[in-house]
Parts: C-alpha cells; sequence; structure tokens
C-alpha cells in the first residue's frame, strides 16, 4: 500500500483553501476554515512557499496567495514539495538515503520503471483534475485514527 504522509493532505486541503479566493490568505485564516491546526498551517505554507507553489506576502496586509492555478499545480508536485522525491524504495532513482544490500541485490534497478509510470501518472493529474462542481474534494480531515490518504494505481493493461 503506498501512503502520503498527513501533511501532503494538509497540503491539498490548504492549496484548495487558498483557490476559493482571489486574496491574500493568511494562515490564520486558513486555519480557521480548514479545521487544521495554524501551527501546522503555518508549516505547510512555509513548505509550500520554499517550493513555489504559493507565494508570500509580507507585511500588515501580508499572507499567502497560490502562485498559479490549481489547472497548473500537478499532484507530483505537491508530494514532492512536502515528503520530497517520489520514490517507492530506498534504491529507486531520487530515493533519499539508500539500502546497505545494494551492491548485492537482484531487484536493483528495476523498480525504476515502476517508480517512473507512477511520477508520470501524478504528474499528469492536476489538483483542479480533482475537482467536482468546482470545488476540490478533499479527503476527510478527521478520519480514522492515524489513517492517511491512499493512491490507487491502476494495473497496466
Amino acid at each position: 500500500m503506498l501512503k502520503l504522509s498527513r501533511m501532503t493532505d494538509y497540503a491539498v486541503v490548504v492549496l484548495a483553501r487558498l483557490s476559493a479566493e482571489d486574496e491574500v490568505q493568511t494562515s490564520p485564516s486558513v486555519a480557521s476554515s480548514t479545521g487544521i491546526p495554524e501551527p501546522t498551517v503555518a508549516k505547510v505554507l512555509k513548505t509550500l512557499a520554499a517550493a513555489g507553489l504559493v507565494t508570500s506576502f509580507r507585511g500588515a496586509r501580508g499572507g499567502y496567495r497560490l502562485s498559479r492555478p490549481l489547472s497548473a499545480m500537478p499532484v507530483a508536485d505537491v508530494i514532492t514539495a512536502i515528503d520530497g522525491p517520489i520514490a517507492l524504495t530506498a534504491c529507486v532513482d531520487g530515493a533519499t538515503g539508500g539500502c546497505e544490500c545494494q551492491e548485492l541485490c537482484c531487484m536493483r534497478g528495476r523498480w525504476n520503471g515502476v517508480n517512473e509510470a507512477i511520477r508520470r501518472a501524478l504528474g499528469a493529474i492536476t489538483l483542479a483534475d480533482m475537482q467536482k462542481d468546482g470545488r476540490l474534494m478533499p479527503p476527510p480531515l478527521h478520519g480514522a485514527a492515524g489513517a492517511t490518504p491512499q493512491i490507487h494505481v491502476p494495473a497496466a493493461e
């Protein structure tokens, strides 16, 4: 089972909230409208700003705004911004760390094709594609304890 982190889930919700208005929004206002704790929203927004997905504005009228429309924001960009490179195993190209068995492993490099297919699929789906009736339909914020969203990758034809 491939799981996304809770922070990635929150990032999608935060981006959806920012898309709801065309004006600069503060982290406390996003927190109050999403139910996500403000320190978490602030952390997510800072990370999204560093990745170029949102733009931050300083000062008395400061806050955050989307840097591009949801239609130009692939799901892969959000995942990468929050969780780092998409990699199924420690030995996949782009994975951080490594594997102590890497030199002897008969599967070394074999996961790269699978990983690339997942990257392509997630890169082809934008946050706008996830919208229904013009609204992003994020996963529930308060599901089962410890639950995280799951990605279903259909079998190749």
